[in-house]
């Protein structure tokens, strides 16, 4: 259900610039776009653009997943202006996670605050989930913080996370409800997909704004005992998107990371 290749990234990925299907990437300083494909090989499927210290990333890894994916495209001005048009089939799985990225290579006792600051629009169809991807030792832990999304805090409806149980109905069983941590209150989840362990907290309320302690989550889970003092690697923002058939824009504004 989920891939690494969102961090890992793809070194060999064609970046081209290109008129967008939003009319919000028309006059964007950068923008890419994919075609709707089953092959891992086709142009702009992981096409990125570096600003100052963030990274985009196009990230439309379900080809490479044997999984087909519609037609997308990521445009960018600033860390602070970006957003994603993407027209996903309405079958079963992830297509893309169109992100934002921030390196920052440093070990959870180092940081005395590791924070981040978001503002979205999100559409009213579809399957997805607007939510944080983190990425901790190495890749062997990722954290993901589902901040809005279409499927329910319980772990049911058309979008759900990794878990290591579930119930008769096919819904995820938390391991934790109610855990009031990094400045929100989530239901978190356990599971592993096949090549790391990942830790998903779903926000009990949805919201579209909001600014995370990150360094918080990251000391409950190794109070936990779940993980070490490991070295956090990319803090990541992003859509998760399953479906968005039609074309659907999702945008995300004032993105921001801090690191002391």
């Amino acid at each position: 259900m989920k891939s690494t290749h969102r961090a890992l990234g793809a070194a060999a990925a064609f970046v081209a610039l290109t008129l967008a299907s939003s009319t919000s990437a028309q006059a964007a300083t950068w923008a890419a776009s994919s075609p709707a494909t089953a092959s891992c090989s086709a142009p702009n499927l992981f096409a990125s653009w570096t600003y100052g210290k963030y990274t985009f990333n196009n990230d439309v890894w379900s080809p490479c997943g044997g999984v087909a994916a519609g037609a997308q495209t990521i445009w960018a001005n600033t860390n602070a202006d970006w957003g994603v048009w993407s027209d996903q089939p309405n079958t079963g799985g992830i297509k893309s996670y169109p992100h934002i990225g921030y390196t920052v290579n440093r070990t959870i006792s180092s940081m005395s605050q590791l924070s981040s600051t978001i503002s979205a629009t999100t559409p009213a169809g579809g399957a997805w989930e607007s939510a944080y991807d983190i990425w901790v030792g190495n890749n062997a832990h990722e954290i993901m913080l589902w901040l809005n999304y279409t499927g329910t805090a319980a772990g049911c409806g058309n979008v759900k996370p990794i878990s290591y149980n579930w119930t008769a109905q096919g819904c995820a069983i938390p391991v934790y409800t109610n855990v009031n941590v990094g400045g929100a209150t989530w239901n978190v989840y356990r599971g592993n997909n096949g090549s790391n362990m990942v830790y998903s907290f779903l926000r009990t309320t949805k919201t579209n704004n909001t600014t995370i302690d990150v360094l918080a989550i990251l000391n409950y889970l190794k109070n936990l005992g779940w993980m070490a003092d490991l070295v956090v690697g990319d803090v990541q923002y992003g859509f998760e998107i399953t479906s968005s058939s039609g074309g659907m824009n999702f945008g995300s504004k004032n993105f921001s990371v801090t690191v002391k």
